[in-house]
């Protein structure tokens, strides 16, 4: 049986931790992430786990020590947000090149500068093409749920990629939600013990992890990495299964939210979802047909899938909480506009910046936005598909 509890996401997201049990977590503070590894040393200090919980100098550090507990053959992980993550850039690519299941649990905070320490996604954005599979939630709840998960996901044999679990900073990570706790023997059972195939101390069979290589076999290693990326959506959807049958909570690429037969929608990653919901359900009230699909896994980006959700829809806009700096919109909106040409949609489509710097989002905000697509399905024209929302001009 679960068991209720009142918990910020950072204290889920440790719970989460603690009953999995890693072997080695290096870990170095920074805002607004600070409490996972603050929760999870006193449980390590309490004996409820047996980890190795290693102080470092710096986030690169501690990415560093990750990887080589992971190349060693241990579960490893650690936690950072914002200018942290933007400090284990070199690293992060380390860990996806070597094919090293790791995780990190990833509070999203914006990047310098000007100094920020709220909510936006440039942190992980900025990574998103590092090589790591990318999971965002929505609510505490998500946050807790797809920590569960995240080993199982990153540690199978088709995959062995590192995993990025996001939640968004201050907004979910210290506010305090009621969620349902799995029971400890459950999250043990479901998880499982790490066993790799091939680790540094292993003595039956010597390895070499990170060797350089040539151009004679550089470019098969980047193609064999991309290959274990194919195989990432089929074992979301799989552990998801898994995780259901535990939980009764179920969970997929995405979250197809009212869209049976909304002719608007909006495209969504994190806690503004949540709002837009509300949004959704009022405007429906009102008789307005529109939804949302609400991005759970990103990288890989689920392109076939999500056009498919947005088949029937006429005009769709697409939400970024961090700013690409192309003239022309985020990273979210090229994935989806992408997407949608390749599926030959005829949705028209534009593409919101908002949120940035933890900015406010309303619900009288979204409904704006639908207002917005209303139009654009009147005039039969996007307009400007470049748009800001919430911002002085």
């Amino acid at each position: 049986m679960g068991k209720r509890e009142r918990l910020s996401g950072n204290e889920a997201v440790a719970i989460a931790l603690r009953q999995i049990n890693p072997d080695v977590f290096p870990a170095f503070p920074i805002t607004p992430s600070t409490e996972i590894p603050q929760y999870f040393a006193s449980y390590v200090a309490n004996g409820q786990v047996d980890t190795e919980f290693i102080p470092v100098e710096s986030e690169h550090s501690s990415m560093s020590a990750a990887i080589g507990a992971e190349a060693a053959g241990a579960r490893a992980l650690t936690a950072t947000s914002s200018c942290g993550l933007a400090f284990m850039w070199e690293e992060l690519y380390i860990a996806a090149s070597n094919r090293l299941p790791l995780a990190l649990a990833l509070v999203n905070r914006a990047l310098s500068g000007p100094i920020n320490i709220n909510c936006d996604h440039s942190d992980s954005m900025g990574a998103r093409d590092a090589g790591w599979i990318q999971m965002y939630a929505e609510n505490n709840q998500e946050a807790y749920d797809n920590m569960v998960q995240a080993y199982r996901i990153a540690e199978h044999k088709d995959v062995r990629l590192p995993i990025m679990i996001c939640q968004d900073g201050f907004i979910t990570s210290h506010a305090v939600e009621n969620i349902e706790l799995l029971d400890d023997a459950d999250v043990k059972n479901f998880v499982g013990e790490y066993e790799p195939e091939t680790y540094l101390l292993n003595p039956e069979c010597p390895a070499a992890v990170g060797p350089y290589s040539i151009t004679d076999y550089y470019f098969e290693a980047k193609r064999n990495q991309a290959e274990g990326m194919r195989h990432v959506p089929q074992v979301v959807l799989d552990v998801a299964k898994e995780f259901a049958a535990v939980s009764g909570r179920e969970y997929g690429l995405f979250e197809a939210y009212r869209m049976d037969d909304a002719d608007r929608a909006v495209v969504i990653i994190g806690s503004a979802a949540g709002t837009t919901k509300d949004a959704i359900d009022a405007l429906r009230e009102k008789g307005e047909k529109v939804g949302m699909i609400k991005i759970r896994l990103y990288r890989p980006f689920p392109a076939d899938e999500i056009a498919g959700a947005l088949g029937k829809v006429k005009a769709v806009a697409i939400m970024d909480r961090a700013e690409g700096y192309t003239n022309h919109g985020g990273s979210l909106g090229a994935d989806v506009m992408a997407a949608l040409f390749r599926a030959r949609s005829q949705a028209l489509a534009v593409n919101y910046i908002y949120g940035l710097g933890g900015r406010d989002v309303r619900v009288t905000d979204m409904e704006h936005v639908y207002a917005e697509l209303q139009k654009i399905i009147d005039n039969d024209d996007a307009g400007e598909t470049y748009r800001f929302m919430g911002i002085r001009e």
